[in-house]
């Protein structure tokens, strides 16, 4: 019976081993510059009695440069570094910092209360931090 399956065939790579491989090159990791490609990375968490945090990594950025939003249960981040003056004088071997706008929008879950959101910027990371809605504390549902 096993001579109906060349052995040829069986020491091929499978289509998805291939394509796990070709994936998992370095070239198409994920290194963490979601900012250079104008989004931010962030988390979102809940906290002590259901707060809802997000830490927004936003190294470079002033507490001026930033806009934050919420609107119907959706954070929006939004940020723009303008780009310090040359020094005409200097000459760059390099030059990698980079200047411009990034935004992110994300739902949040559970009711919020708008009305509770403090942020603070520290050390190059955002953290917003959101109070649950009165109103979206579970109530005994009595069964008559």
């Amino acid at each position: 019976m096993s001579d109906l399956i060349p052995r040829e065939v069986l020491s091929f790579p499978s289509m998805r081993n291939l394509m796990r491989d070709f994936f998992s090159d370095p070239f198409f990791r994920d290194h963490g510059l979601a900012a250079d490609e104008g989004n931010l990375a962030l988390d979102v968490s809940e906290g002590k009695e259901g707060e809802v945090i997000v830490r927004a990594s936003m190294p470079g950025f002033k507490r001026e440069d930033i806009q934050l939003h919420l609107h119907n249960g959706v954070l929006s981040i939004k940020a723009e570094s303008k780009e310090e003056k040359e020094v005409k004088e200097e000459k760059f071997y390099r030059k990698e910092r980079r200047w411009g706008s990034v935004s992110r929008s994300v739902a949040l879950p559970g009711n919020l209360d708008e009305g509770s959101v403090k942020a603070e910027l520290k050390d190059g990371v955002l953290v917003v931090r959101i109070k649950p809605s009165p109103s979206a504390q579970p109530k005994r549902i009595e069964i008559k």
